[in-house]
């Protein structure tokens, strides 16, 4: 497995353009299994990720090609030959559950594995399943697969309303609903930016939706969906982690492509901080004056509030600021595992269940640390750039599933960062 190496040496500056969001992404290529007309998504993600789910894709018939270097992809789903989704793929990536709405409401049955992906919980798929249920959809559950099927006749409208909030069940259900006869209601609905682009590409598809960005999305069923061409919303969490590295050793970064709006709650803990945010007119520029950042206490919440995939790269900012902070974890559980690898290098941190404590130190010491997941990945990397001495990050294949080009970007801002072949 590669590893990470990064040697801190002071302020980072300049300019790092944000890709299109993974989250977004995954979500949108699932869509081209409800029509049988061509699907072109644009400003896409080359990560580990958008591979698998083309690699599911395709299991199911599903013509994936990547053009512009990986930046755009042309999908088709004209002649599907199958509806089960294999284990061997979807134990790889929790996304991929969103291939059983659209199969549902296309072929009127779908037997999808249970999924993987990084292991922060148990998040169950039971909202997926209900929401379906709720248009009719019958559901059994065998031997690790989820065993679907339609009506005589296919979906039906329906009331749906999530006893938590879900974006992924939101976007399952809002796929099925678009080729549902009747009118369906979601409410409790995430209002995340990915469930507004995904409606919005959608509706470029022939779907008649209300409400997305709000816990209220109506759908009136159609007929069938034409093709489309989509630009795929900027990365938030990208975004958001490199809006952190000024943050965190100093400098002034202007993140290019995405905006304020996408990270409200985030940006507002940044400000709490005393870190300098401000809108420029190619997206979001963040500097830090002199001294320690203020402490801060975070809690994650659903859109628009704290995002729990921006809860690490905040911790690693924490553990330099000035007092104590404490971070509350209410999206999912065992999400703290990068604490003690940020304690290796000198962090002071007590977790207690989802609460985690933290109080700053003068300085973080470079160190072999272990990477847990995807996002305790590049929160490793951020404090091993405001770090004394050498950190070696290891276990980085999770980082590759969410970050274009990390260490290439990061050196542009002037890091010593290098990745290292197994």
């Amino acid at each position: 497995m590669d590893s990470i190496v990064v040697t801190g040496n002071g302020p980072l500056s300049g300019q790092v353009p944000i890709a299109g969001a993974k989250n977004a992404c995954l979500a949108l290529m699932p869509a081209t299994l409800l029509s049988d007309e061509p699907l072109t998504l644009t400003n896409a993600p080359r990560l580990s990720d958008i591979r698998t789910m083309t690699a599911l894709l395709q299991s199911l018939g599903a013509e994936v090609v990547p053009l512009q270097g990986g930046q755009v992809l042309a999908l088709s789903s004209h002649d599907l030959i199958g509806h089960l989704a294999h284990y061997d793929i979807v134990r790889k990536m929790r996304a991929s559950i969103l291939v059983l709405g659209p199969l549902l409401a296309r072929a009127g049955e779908a037997v999808v594995s249970l999924p993987g992906g990084c292991a922060i919980g148990a998040r169950p798929v039971d909202l997926h399943l209900s929401g379906l249920e709720a248009l009719g959809a019958e559901m059994e559950l065998r031997e690790g697969y989820v065993h679907a099927r339609a009506p005589r006749g296919g979906l039906v409208g329906g009331r749906v309303r999530f006893p938590l909030v879900s974006v992924g069940a939101t976007e399952n259900v809002l796929m099925a609903a678009t080729l549902a006869r009747g009118s369906t209601v979601i409410e409790n609905a995430a209002r995340e930016p990915e469930i507004v682009d995904l409606a919005r590409c959608l509706r470029a598809m022939g779907a008649r939706i209300e409400g997305e960005g709000t816990d209220r999305i109506e759908v009136e069923g159609v007929e069938r969906l034409s093709g489309a061409t989509h630009r795929v919303v900027a990365d938030r969490i990208e975004m958001g982690t490199y809006m952190l590295v000024p943050a965190i050793c100093g400098g002034e970064v202007e993140c290019l492509g995405g905006g304020l709006d996408l990270l409200p709650g985030f940006a507002d803990k940044l400000d709490e901080a005393g870190i300098t945010v401000r809108a420029t007119e190619d997206g979001v520029a963040v500097s830090r004056g002199n001294g320690r950042v203020r402490a801060v206490d975070v809690t994650t919440a659903p859109y628009p509030g704290f995002p729990t995939d921006l809860q690490a790269q905040m911790m690693a900012l924490l553990c330099l600021a000035d007092g104590v902070s404490v971070l509350e974890e209410r999206i999912f559980e065992n999400r703290f595992m990068h604490a003690p690898e940020l304690m290796r290098m000198g962090a002071r941190i007590e977790v207690h269940g989802g609460t985690a404590r933290v109080t700053g130190v003068d300085r973080l010491k470079g160190a072999p640390v272990m990477a847990t997941d995807l996002r305790a990945s590049v929160s490793l990397i951020l404090a091993a750039l405001a770090a004394q001495g050498e950190t070696v990050v290891n276990r980085v294949y999770h980082l590759d599933r969410g970050y274009e080009r990390v260490e290439e970007k990061l050196s542009a801002l002037g890091a010593k960062i290098e990745r290292v072949a197994a």
